[in-house]
């Protein structure tokens, strides 16, 4: 589906001497007229419901039952939740029939679509294309093509795993979420989500240890619930509901940035007279352009089997968000990688850049991806759903209890596993929460959980009732009778946890799989001990006791205020948490003994893998700061400097024409010129220390000591810059000044 749009063409300048700065600033003045813009016609006689063309383009299970006997069909879903190796006769079955659907739709290839160490998502395409044993044109696909594939892995971040020479890797096909078709103007693929392993077995990707998390966290709440008395659950998945938020900025305006086109944010920028502080954009009326280019996204993830659920304006300007309804996490992990495709992909068609960085603009609030986490079990039932009797509140509060004791055990893991050098920006700004892992519960549950451990009865709100059983007090606690808590980077919210501290950038994936793992050892302890202190029939005695116990051992996590404030940076540091401010910091935490024994305990990543996974992600970091160091120097050198000798030389001119007209030079003229000439001297001192930093850095060859450096005196060392050429943005001629100014870029639309 393609968009009607009308744009500006860039007229060509009239003749070929003229300044490269004369050119961008026609360029800038080109975008910033109105541009015509016409509302997408519908899809391809798409009905008006979204409930009857959702999904039409994935190979669903439903759809599989139209196409697969009934039986084959039941085999394939177990096949999906336990990850057994599929037989070759079912793979050959569902090949075929996906084949036939696919090449119905109009598919000519397919591909194993999957998600390297990259943070993006990748693939291969196969033609459908064969010849048969006579030599005749067929469309050929098998169940050995449906499960496997080649591609190349020694191109792809391994963290020293794969050696240029060992290329061999596979993906595998992941049968639990679904195929898919993706359509472009010109033919459509098949799509099969698949994890990407090396020739012995390694993960080289962020979907195999998810799903290894998942079966880890799956064994152990299977055993709690047991436990618990609920002999008829068969498994238990964790859920997930990734927000993401994310800019959109004119894609003329944003071509003449190089900082947004190489490292996905501004490097350079004086924040506008008016940005976020007249809180106007907030849930405001979307602007018909962007409320054009969402519907025409929401219509292609529709398609594609994703239930979004809400668009709204964000609080900075040309900031949005896309929330969806809770799915499997590994379904809910592909859907979110297919969200930002989207996202960026329509974003073109309607002539905008969309930003997934996480502070692409200074000054205003950036971006995050709040994931929102519960588990269920195979009856439907909520773990951290409140319960109407005895026997579902135990369970909350148990499944309570050991989500509190995992971001108590392992706050340091979870913020590592949210790491980047993006959210360094972000965390903590005063519009996300701080570095620091804490929980909130709100007032109402906090209170709960505090005369629960200290034994005290007594009436509880009008809106809750008490249950007594002998040995503790235990309210049915009300849905959403607590406030909110953004400041918090894990906040309960009725029946879910939301983990608001992932970046908007990043896969979610990463940070689902450290969470179950922590969820996972938390209820291995509990399991463990409960076992041991009532065998497989525990009392409701032995279970009460043991939440109690849990939730006092847990306290200090627990924080109802604002975490914003500096005091709570006293505060916990006073309880011992962890405040790791920076991604080298807190991608330590990956290659501590600690961390590893416990993903490997639970089967997760071997000790090999969590170190070439830390090797990856702090390459990656360094890689993308020597990317910014090297894009703010280009700029400052090609576009910042000469714009502001060009005043200098228009201004010193007029200072002199001045003085000759009236016999002195006015105080208020020298003034103005000397502050121009001494930030000009700053600009190109600080430019110059930036560039001998970066030319030091290829002689550093330990990438863990690279990366501290990178953290703080590269940081350090940009900020300098930056503040010295915002300052001169005010002072040089806007015609002179070829970049686009946040202005431009947060309002024109």
């Amino acid at each position: 589906m393609s968009a009607s749009v009308t744009t500006t063409t860039l007229s060509a300048p009239n003749s070929s001497n003229r300044s490269s700065e004369r050119m961008h600033a026609a360029a800038i003045a080109s975008a910033r007229r109105s541009r015509g813009f016409q509302r997408p016609a519908g899809s391809d006689d798409a009905p008006l419901k979204v409930s009857e063309f959702f999904g039409r383009n994935t190979f669903s299970f439903e759809l599989m039952e139209k196409k697969l006997k009934s039986h084959d069909v039941a085999k394939l879903k177990e096949y999906a939740t336990s990850g057994e190796s599929l037989p070759r006769e079912l793979a050959d079955l569902v090949a075929h029939a996906v084949k036939d659907w696919a090449i119905s739709k109009g598919a000519t290839h397919y591909c194993h679509w999957f998600q390297p160490q990259t943070g993006a998502t990748a693939e291969k395409h196969d033609s459908f294309f064969s010849f048969d044993n006579k030599g005749c044109a067929v469309e050929r696909f098998t169940g050995k093509e449906l499960i496997q594939s080649e591609p190349d892995a020694s191109s792809f971040p391994s963290g020293g795993r794969r050696s240029t020479f060992e290329a061999r890797g596979y993906t595998v096909w992941d049968a639990s979420s679904p195929m898919f078709l993706m359509q472009t103007e010109h033919g459509t693929t098949l799509c099969i989500p698949s994890l990407f392993i090396s020739y012995s077995g390694e993960s080289l990707d962020q979907k195999t240890p998810l799903l290894k998390s998942l079966a880890a966290l799956n064994r152990r709440a299977c055993e709690a619930l047991h436990l618990l008395g609920h002999d008829d659950v068969k498994y238990c998945v964790a859920t997930a509901g990734p927000e993401q938020e994310y800019f959109v900025v004119d894609d003329s305006l944003a071509a003449l940035r190089p900082d947004l086109i190489l490292a996905g944010r501004t490097l350079l920028g004086r924040n506008p007279p008016r940005g976020q502080q007249l809180e106007d954009h907030y849930f405001g009326s979307i602007k018909p352009r962007v409320l054009s280019f969402m519907m025409e996204c929401e219509q292609e993830l529709y398609k594609l089997g994703v239930p979004c659920k809400t668009r709204h304006n964000e609080v900075a300007p040309n900031q949005c968000e896309m929330a969806p309804i809770f799915e499997f996490a590994n379904v809910a992990a592909d859907h979110n990688q297919l969200v930002m495709e989207v996202l960026k992909s329509v974003g073109k068609r309607h002539h905008l850049t969309v930003l997934f960085h996480e502070k692409p603009f200074a000054g205003i609030n950036g971006s995050g991806k709040h994931v929102n986490w519960s588990l269920a079990d195979s009856n439907g039932h909520n773990m951290l759903e409140p319960g109407d009797n005895p026997s579902d509140n135990i369970r909350f509060l148990y499944f309570l209890a050991a989500s509190i004791k995992a971001i108590h055990d392992h706050g340091a893991m979870l913020r590592m596993a949210i790491a980047s050098a993006g959210n360094d920006f972000r965390l903590g700004a005063n519009e996300a929460p701080p570095a620091i892992m804490s929980v909130f519960l709100g007032e109402t549950l906090d209170e709960v959980l505090n005369k629960l451990t200290d034994g005290r009865g007594g009436a509880m709100t009008e809106r809750q009732r008490e249950i007594n059983l002998d040995l503790a007090r235990v309210p049915v606690i009300s849905r959403d009778n607590t406030d909110r808590n953004r400041t918090s980077p894990f906040a309960f919210t009725g029946n879910k946890f939301e983990f608001r501290a992932v970046g908007s950038s990043a896969s979610i994936s990463p940070s689902l799989t450290f969470l179950n793992a922590a969820a996972a050892d938390a209820l291995e302890t509990m399991n463990a001990e409960l076992r041991r202190r009532g065998g497989e029939r525990p009392s409701a005695e032995h279970i009460l006791a043991l939440i109690q116990e849990t939730i006092k051992a847990t306290k200090k996590i627990r924080f109802e205020g604002n975490g914003y404030s500096t005091a709570w940076h006293q505060d916990a540091e006073g309880r011992g948490l962890p405040n790791l401010r920076t991604t080298p910091e807190a991608l330590k935490v990956l290659n501590e003994a600690r961390t590893q024994e416990l993903l490997e305990r639970l089967g997760i990543l071997s000790k090999e893998e969590s170190k070439a996974r830390y090797n990856v992600f702090v390459e990656r970091y360094n890689k993308i700061r020597l990317i910014e160091l090297e894009t703010l120097l280009e700029m400052v050198s090609t576009q910042v400097l000469p714009a502001v000798e060009c005043q200098i030389s228009q201004q010193s001119a007029a200072v002199e024409a001045c003085s000759r007209a009236m016999g002195k030079t006015p105080k208020a003229v020298a003034t103005r010129f000397e502050g121009l000439t001494r930030l000009y001297g700053t600009l190109v001192e600080q430019t110059s220390l930036l560039k001998t930093f970066v030319e030091a850095t290829a002689a550093i060859h330990d990438e863990e000591k690279l990366a501290e450096r990178l953290a703080g005196e590269g940081m350090g060392l940009m900020e300098a810059v930056r503040q010295a050429s915002d300052e001169l943005e005010l002072l040089v001629d806007d015609s002179l000044w070829s970049l686009p100014k946040y202005r431009e870029l947060l309002y024109i639309l």
